[in-house]
């Protein structure tokens, strides 16, 4: 690994690039907050990607890519004189420091789980904190990764269930008024009734210390892996897909399953 000097020169020969490419290259150049943002979304997936495959090179590589958008972000803003990259950094360590009176100050906390639970009232007393519990939540968030932050956030200030077991039983309860509305044929009131059931699943796997997004991933992953296991197979069978039977893809897919239980697909 490198040493501080070392790690403080690499980044310092990065922002000299970057100040060289932003005044001679034209594509550079023009760019701006809005044209970047589309990439930037696009650089964090292509992140979250390779840390869902570990490949230790990707990540390195979509890290880079992330920083180049972080530091383009601050360059921009310095040609306006509004803050630079220093005024980022300078920002994040005070936060950090803020944020961590454990370790900083006089504060005590033994365990991940007692910081985090000082954590939402650290952020209220910020001078530009949250005004509200749930106001440090983007609008933006996907919906899935959105409701575990509510919930997650909701329960640092104390508001969720005594046991986690209790849980189940508010997903039977969501699970019925969708049915019941389905039975109905009612499309609006269908709609509302399975987000609350999704809303209540999620809540569970938060209770149960799973992450719903990475458990949903790992599932697209896997159903991915497995059907295309019955296409491929399909083909050498020299029929189509759409010419199988259920049964016959069925039977390639139970094929599938195996050879991922012995560690085979």
């Amino acid at each position: 690994m490198h040493t501080r000097e070392e790690k403080l020169e690499a980044f310092g020969r990065f922002l000299d690039v970057l100040d060289t490419l932003r005044e001679k290259c034209p594509w550079d150049r023009k760019q701006t907050n809005e044209s970047l943002r589309p990439n930037t979304i696009e650089e964090t997936f292509e992140l979250c990607d390779a840390l869902m495959k570990d490949d230790k090179g990707n990540i390195c590589k979509e890290l880079g890519d992330v920083l180049l958008h972080v530091c383009f972000y601050a360059k921009i803003a310095s040609e306006t004189g509004d803050f630079d990259i220093a005024d980022v950094c300078n920002k994040l360590t005070d936060k950090l420091i803020f944020r961590h009176p454990h370790v900083y100050g006089e504060a005590q906390a033994a365990t991940a789980g007692e910081v985090v639970q000082n954590w939402e009232q650290i952020k209220l007393k910020e001078k530009d904190g949250n005004k509200s519990v749930l106001g440090g939540v983007p609008d933006a968030l996907p919906s899935l990764i959105k409701a575990y932050r509510i919930q997650d956030k909701a329960r640092n200030v104390g508001f969720d269930w005594q046991q986690r077991e209790d849980v189940w039983d508010k997903v039977r309860e969501e699970l019925g008024e969708l049915q019941a509305e389905l039975a109905k044929d009612d499309k609006e009131h269908s709609t509302d009734e399975f987000g609350d059931f999704l809303f209540s699943v999620i809540n569970a796997g938060r209770l149960y210390h799973i992450n719903p997004d990475n458990a949903l991933e790992r599932t697209n992953r896997k159903f991915i892996r497995r059907f295309n296991y019955v296409e491929q197979h399909s083909i050498r069978q020299g029929k189509p897909l759409q010419d199988m039977t259920l049964g016959e893809m069925d039977a390639l897919w139970n094929e599938a399953k195996e050879l991922e239980r012995r560690g085979e697909l």
